[in-house]
């Protein structure tokens, strides 16, 4: 029994060790789609011991800090200066922004993820509409608790890099919003906190 068990817990780290290996060098920013990929490649079942998101990311983290030390830095960082641009001017609709920007450990050509709450989700688009930007809608939810609260996303592109904006209503500001009912709080972080770490990393 311990030697299947021990068996699993091996393959489950070789999945989350491939995982993060295709994401940093094919670009790959879907969890779930480079578990599914890292498990046909070592024959395993696609059901079968994988690893949470999590471990993939303690593993992604190693292997930029690894193999990507010089350039990863960088590429995070001018993400992270193009989020701040965008915050600032979605400012009214007090930003937040999330994802792998957000933890350092997004590629050169991740999503930057931001979180809005607006008194209404046209607002949002009227901005949008007014300064002739392109977006394209959809809908979704996020949850907090066991509740789901309805969010609108809306995609673009800020700078040349795609922005996907998470629209909810004003009053879920003071919640704790979670990708699945299961899932663990989304990290976020307002202007203030993204300005302080540019600071810190312009200053290290």
């Amino acid at each position: 029994m311990a030697r299947h068990s021990n068996r699993r817990t091996d393959l489950r780290a070789r999945i989350a060790a491939a995982a993060a290996r295709l994401m940093a060098e094919d670009g790959i920013d879907d969890f779930a789609l480079a578990k599914r990929k890292a498990a046909r490649q070592l024959g395993a079942s696609e059901t079968q011991s994988l690893p949470r998101n999590d471990e993939i990311e303690a593993e992604l983290r190693a292997y930029r800090a690894l193999y990507q030390a010089e350039d990863h830095p960088r590429v995070v960082g001018e993400l992270r200066r193009i989020a701040l641009d965008a915050m600032q001017a979605l400012e009214h609709f007090s930003p937040y922004l999330t994802g792998p920007v957000l933890k350092g450990i997004a590629g050169p050509y991740a999503e930057i993820e931001l979180q809005l709450f607006p008194d209404s989700a046209k607002d949002v688009e009227i901005f949008l509409l007014d300064r002739n930007i392109p977006f394209t809608t959809h809908e979704g939810r996020r949850f907090s608790g066991d509740q789901a609260r309805a969010t609108s996303f809306i995609s673009l592109e800020w700078q040349g890099v795609p922005l996907r904006l998470a629209v909810f209503d004003a009053r879920d500001e003071r919640l704790t919003l979670k990708t699945s009912q299961a899932g663990r709080p989304i990290e976020r972080a307002g202007i203030a906190e993204v300005g302080a770490i540019l600071s810190r990393e312009h200053d290290a």
